[in-house]
């Protein structure tokens, strides 16, 4: 074994540092990235041509390709469509339903970013749980799970298998191809699915209704429905002899959001901000259950009108609505306060209650800090959540007819995307060339514009890939990751390469569960190779288990999709640790044996 040089201490000190800030994050993890991009070439560790190759690598370009294709599909709405026929073959049964939806998302994730699916299957998902009256609970970690492990199905599934043969490629090893892995893929999508089913009433929360005598005061009534809409009108003597009201002082003192108000003599205000004083001779609407507007008006001595009457046209259901918003992973929103947010004077959208584990905030929630996960009740106008939902950050469904889809051009979405396909598999032409040709056909076809195009791509994502491709340079070239894998190997001794692989594979899904699954695929592919070169076992081998492995993050709200579905599946960490253990331990099991089985370890 190498002695122990400076530059292998240097790198080794770069690696602990990105680990640390990826855990901490203190700052975001596609800034530490581009500190490692910047930080590597000033320390002599890699040459500036290297630092940046990865902002041209063919991983890169492909995951920026497959967004896009992901976004042509979903402005055609071919995903939706997929939901009506799935039900129809499931009916109503729960295990069906999980099994029929599990394996689409499965399927669809294979070609597009998880994250992308879970987060299109949301509103759907909702909509089927309150028509099959079957718990929320019940439905979401099972669909979330396999949209997880449907990015095994394929190389463009998941960023780690993308990045898989770029980092091959220092080691002249024979790059994988898009099915290669298909087989391992669909065994590990049948034995979480099949998790579920079979031992789901065990570990997974049943949603059981709460018992009458422990009911929440500030949740509704049986029946009753916390959104419904009344206009009330206060009295000419409102404002005498008494402190000024405001808007948010409603709220905290009967639970009721104020939606709209009238300013005399007809001015119109729509989601006022919570300073906004009421006056004497206002209409104003407010939100709520009807007890808590007859406590109201009991105490304040304003006129329930019978109907809505002044705001009859401007907040009827043509015109406005509520919508239930998933703060999105990584959104701009996750860390600020509502007040801070302040959605009523940006967006004129008015924060009706915020969801978050089991709890339900209706009062004071301005100072609530909001979370990745938690489900926000907006109220507004159509135009005006539509703003918002292009603002990003946030994941709701809007009336499909206010949507800016395009049916229309469903036949070229699937065109171009079974294009790339032919061109990866027909023709063998590189992955990223393919795949870009197909992005570049649907803008050209105008299934989306070039400006969508450029909206829907995450670059964070881009970036942290980008950064950390430099690490994995210099891990290799300085000889740390032979040193680091001598090092292991000596601490586990001779062992088969079954064992090997099952080492590699813990260890992968440790590193996964506390730092992002490229991070993980970068620092530990050149590691593994070298590990498995040292013990004479394939070295494609091991880097296709840490391809892999990384997709095995269940036991913690830290992977995207489920942080996305914690907030309206109501899960606590708990429930992850409690049904991702067993996932985990299966995935491990039939990875390893499906490797085995297919290539012959």
């Amino acid at each position: 074994m190498e002695p122990l040089t400076l530059d292998m201490i240097l790198v080794m000190s770069m690696i602990g540092l990105a680990i640390f800030l990826f855990i901490v994050e203190w700052v975001r993890v596609d800034v530490v990235a581009i500190l490692m991009m910047a930080t590597l070439p000033l320390l002599h560790l890699v040459s500036p041509k290297e630092a940046f190759v990865g902002l041209s690598s063919n991983a890169v370009v492909s995951i920026i390709a497959v967004i896009i294709i992901g976004a042509g599909l979903d402005r055609t709405g071919m995903i939706n469509k997929l939901v009506a026929p799935v039900l129809r073959i499931a009916g109503e049964s729960s295990s069906r339903i999980i099994i029929a939806i599990s394996l689409t998302v499965a399927i669809i994730s294979s070609f597009m970013q998880n994250i992308g699916a879970a987060a299109l299957f949301l509103p759907a998902i909702q909509r089927i749980s309150k028509m099959q009256k079957i718990p929320l609970s019940r439905l979401l970690m099972p669909i979330g799970f396999s949209a997880i492990l449907g990015g095994t199905i394929t190389l463009v599934g998941c960023s780690p298998l993308i990045l898989l043969n770029d980092l091959l490629a220092p080691f002249n090893l024979e790059p994988f191809g898009l099915f290669d892995v298909t087989p391992i893929g669909l065994a590990l999508v049948a034995s979480g699915i099949g998790c579920f089913v079979l031992l789901g009433r065990f570990i997974l929360p049943q949603g059981e209704d709460m018992d009458p005598g422990q009911a929440d005061p500030d949740q509704p009534e049986p029946g009753e429905d916390p959104t419904e809409f009344y206009e009330l009108k206060t009295p000419d003597d409102f404002v005498d002899y008494r402190d000024p009201v405001f808007v948010e002082d409603l709220r905290r003192r009967y639970l009721l959001n104020v939606v709209a108000l009238t300013e005399p003599p007809d001015y119109q205000v729509t989601s006022p901000q919570p300073d906004m004083e009421v006056r004497s001779g206002m209409d104003l609407v407010v939100c709520g259950q009807k007890k808590d507007v007859l406590r109201m008006v009991s105490a304040e001595g304003m006129h329930l009108k019978d109907d809505l009457e002044t705001y009859k046209e401007s907040l009827s259901a043509q015109t406005a609505g509520s919508v239930e918003a998933v703060v999105a992973p990584r959104s701009p929103f996750a860390g600020k306060s509502l007040k801070d947010i302040n959605f009523q004077d940006r967006f004129r959208v008015t924060p009706l209650n915020v969801y978050r584990q089991e709890e339900t905030y209706r009062a004071k929630i301005d100072d609530l800090v909001i979370q990745v996960g938690d489900v926000v009740t907006l109220h507004g106008t159509w135009k005006r959540l539509m703003a918002l939902q292009k603002e990003g950050g946030l994941l709701f469904s809007l009336p499909t007819d206010l949507e800016e889809m395009r049916p229309e051009k469903a036949l070229w979405a699937g065109f171009w995307l079974t294009t790339a396909l032919v061109m990866i598999m027909g023709f063998k032409i590189q992955l990223s060339v393919s795949l870009m040709t197909g992005a570049l056909g649907m803008i050209l076809t105008q299934v989306l514009t070039i400006d969508e195009a450029y909206q829907s791509v995450d670059w964070r994502t881009i970036f942290l890939l980008a950064g950390l491709i430099p690490l994995g340079i210099a891990t290799q070239n300085t000889g740390a990751a032979a040193w680091i894998a001598h090092t292991i190997l000596n601490v586990i001794g001779d062992v088969s390469p079954i064992v090997l692989l099952t080492v590699i594979g813990i260890l992968s899904t440790l590193f996964t569960l506390v730092i992002s699954n490229v991070g993980a695929t970068v620092l530990l592919v050149p590691l593994v190779v070298n590990m498995a070169l040292a013990a004479n076992v394939d070295p494609r081998m091991a880097a296709l288990v840490v391809g892999l492995a990384t997709s095995n993050s269940f036991m913690l709200p830290t992977h995207q999709v489920n942080a996305l579905y914690m907030g309206p599946g109501h899960y606590r960490t708990v429930d992850f640790i409690k049904a991702g253990a067993l996932v985990s331990v299966v995935f491990l099991v039939v990875m390893i044996a499906m490797i085995s089985l297919v290539y012959g370890i």
